[in-house]
């Protein structure tokens, strides 16, 4: 250790104390792992010190690998020789945790020898969430510590334990009621040379016996689970054949399959997204652009979306007013806050006596503009009409204060014609929230032609504050997410006219990964929502367009999803999640007939390359209209809002992985067909052919 390693060690009395301290979360880096090894081997020479307490500044234990050496060559020594060495120590080492305890972070506490966790500590191994499995021990020792089942259940899932259900488990030995996590470990340290307690090795602790029935069951559920990933199964596979083996041979088969994971094209994707949800924030256009302060929110209209706009700024801190067109609305608005509210409670993501703070101290709805004179920001959440909002925003104008932000929650309309409507539009933005907005952490901003550069800053610095992942957005019909979406349901539309069923279509795009095919989807969000964007388009409608005319007819028969039972699919105590309807065959004959369509067969691939294909293009022309500004905050908008699956790490990077050319091709065979609808975005053709990527084109703001 050097004057400058975040690792410090030094020994008052008979304990010595390792400090770590490498802010902001205190990650694994080459500087740590070093200096670990060298707080080892100072530890193992200093006679006077009898036990030893591991713990780290800041506001967490270690939580984590270093990020900033992801993809870069590894520097020694590595985390599984560190683990093994501060395992090896014959004096005993207690890790006093605090914060979050993730990953390497959770290796090396389990490489300890004793553990104590403050209350609020969270603690994991979520690497398959990375497309990977622990590498540094994680799935020998922790089945010895806590049993097989539930370090199944924990490395297979990747999810976090907090400190009370660590101590349930046997992770932790103690949960202790100090603040101080340094303080904690003293105390645990003291108490073990008080009652004379020497190390405990996991290593040397025989590995529990598995139950075939109980591994089969487990194989069943996480294949249902991964849908596909890789990772999950292979991290089963090496917890129960680790088990099976003496413990250096299973340590050499994890440190196997962690180096076979990492070469895998679900490890790049789900690297990829990890970064493109960092990167999106990242608004190198904005420097110097401080966000205004924003501590009071007004929300316009309390339906649906309004109100879950009110519990997320509410969670978040906020203080809302929320404005109805009456007090009968406002007073169901609130009550619909109110469970949204107590449904977060329940889950535990928030304290009861917080909730009701909230509701009584920082919410209020009303049915009066007039009390938004004094707010920071007010987000608009009415019915999806330029005229309606328009109008909104001419009241706000007239209402709000001088600086104060005003933004529509807009999913397709002209932001800059709303943004028209005011003396103001200079603080005028759109913020499309995704529903429900409690829930979704996607949040795109939509930045006007003449928005300020502080209110965009603004934008963001609110989406981080309530939780949300903000990604930059130009104005155009639908932004970027929904104008994707229609690209690839048109394409979608455009294979049921042709002669595949909706269901044949479901089933092949959830084989893809998605979680539900667009008809699916579609009778969720209600038909009527597509019906009434096709109606607002139709008089500028080009004539070559092929309009989805059995969605249409399923709206004019009453048929508008879940909610009223019956859309694509029949909905009822039989089949709540919704069955094949046997009359939708019939429509879709009579309406090909009518059209003049001799139906085709698709197979699966085919269903799946077109829908992909369109997906891509739409993704290529935004990029450089500029929409987009990057490709990788299209993928963010696409993983977060519309199910695209991680594993996959967003359409771009797909596109990229899978070969820009093959795509282009593809698009130019189907536009022989179709030449409107498949028109070869020229960026796309012109990467496809010089060799180049998605992700490394400048277009947009970043081209500058």
């Amino acid at each position: 250790m050097t004057d400058h390693s975040p690792v410090r060690y030094r020994r008052e009395g008979q304990i010595a104390f390792i400090d770590i301290d490498n802010p902001p979360v205190n990650a694994l880096s080459a500087a740590v792992r070093q200096g670990l090894a060298a707080a080892m081997a100072q530890l193992g020479q200093d006679n006077d010190a009898q036990i030893a307490v591991l713990s780290c500044a800041g506001r967490t234990f270690i939580a984590g690998a270093d990020i900033s050496e992801f993809g870069k060559p590894p520097v020694a020594p590595f985390l599984p020789d560190v683990v093994a060495l501060i395992e090896a120590s014959e004096k005993p080492i207690v890790a006093a945790l605090h914060g979050t305890v993730l990953g390497g972070g959770l290796e090396v506490a389990l490489g300890a020898h004793y553990r104590v966790a403050l209350h609020g500590t969270r603690m994991g191994l979520p690497e398959v969430t990375l497309g990977l499995l622990p590498g540094a021990g994680g799935t020998q020792r922790l089945p010895r510590l806590v049993g097989a089942d539930a370090a199944i259940d924990l490395i297979t899932s990747g999810r976090q334990v907090d400190a009370r259900k660590a101590l349930e488990l046997g992770l932790i030995d103690a949960l202790a009621e100090d603040t101080d996590p340094r303080a904690a470990g003293e105390a645990g340290a003291l108490r073990l040379l008080s009652d004379g307690v020497g190390h405990r090795r996991l290593s040397e602790i025989p590995a529990p016996q598995v139950d075939a029935d109980m591994i089969d069951a487990w194989r069943a559920k996480v294949a249902k689970s991964a849908r596909g990933q890789v990772a999950p199964l292979r991290a089963l596979d090496t917890i129960v054949n680790g088990l099976t083996l003496p413990f250096d041979k299973g340590m050499a088969q994890e440190r196997r399959a962690f180096l076979d994971l990492m070469q895998t094209p679900e490890r790049a994707a789900l690297i990829h997204a990890f970064f493109a949800e960092r990167r999106a924030a990242q608004q190198d256009d904005l420097a110097g652009a401080a966000p205004r302060p924003v501590q009071r929110v007004g929300i316009v209209g309390g339906g649906t979306m309004g109100q879950g706009i009110a519990a997320s700024a509410l969670t978040a801190g906020l203080d809302v007013t929320l404005v109805e067109r009456d007090e009968a609305s406002a007073a169901k608005a609130a009550a619909g806050i109110g469970k949204m509210l107590e449904g977060a409670v329940k889950r535990g993501k928030l304290d009861a006596d917080a909730a009701s703070r909230m509701q009584s101290q920082a919410f209020r709805a009303v049915s009066s503009y007039d009390p938004l004179a004094q707010v920071d920001l007010v987000i608009e959440a009415v019915f999806e009409s330029l005229e309606v909002k328009q109008e909104v925003f001419r009241t706000l104008d007239r209402i709000c204060r001088p600086g104060a932000v005003l933004a529509t929650n807009t999913s397709y309309l002209d932001v800059d014609l709303i943004a028209g409507a005011t003396t103001r539009p200079q603080d005028v933005i759109g913020l499309h929230f995704f529903s429900p907005a409690n829930v979704m952490r996607l949040l795109e901003i939509v930045v006007a032609d003449q928005t300020a550069p502080d209110v965009t800053a603004t934008a963001f610095a609110l989406a981080k504050k309530m939780g949300k992942l903000g990604v930059r957005s130009g104005v155009c019909d639908g932004f970027i997410g929904n104008r994707m979406m229609l690209a690839y349901r048109t394409a979608a539309d455009h294979l049921v006219l042709d002669g595949a069923s909706p269901y044949q279509v479901d089933q092949a795009v959830v084989a893809l990964g998605f979680p539900m095919g667009p008809y699916q989807v579609g009778d969720l969000a209600g038909l009527d929502i597509g019906y009434a964007t096709r109606q607002r388009k139709a008089p500028t409608r080009d004539p070559r367009e092929r309009v989805p005319i059995f969605a249409d007819r399923l709206v004019e028969l009453g048929r508008l999803g879940r909610k009223t039972g019956r859309g694509y699919y029949i909905y009822d105590e039989a089949s709540p999640q919704g069955r094949p309807d046997p009359e939708m065959d019939g429509m879709l004959a009579d309406i090909r007939t009518g059209l003049g369509i001799t139906p085709r067969d698709f197979s699966t691939e085919e269903i799946q390359d077109r829908y992909m294909a369109a997906m891509v293009n739409e993704g290529a022309k935004l990029l450089e209209e500029g929409i987009a500004a990057r490709a990788s905050d299209i993928d963010v908008v696409l993983l977060h809002g519309y199910g695209f699956p991680r594993w996959k790490g967003g359409p771009m990077h797909w596109a990229d992985a899978t070969g820009l050319d093959r795509i282009a091709a593809d698009i130019a065979r189907f536009a022989a067909e179709d030449p409107y609808f498949w028109q070869l975005s020229p960026l796309l053709a012109r990467l496809a052919a010089e060799g180049g990527t998605l992700a490394k084109s400048k277009t947009g703001k970043d081209a500058a």
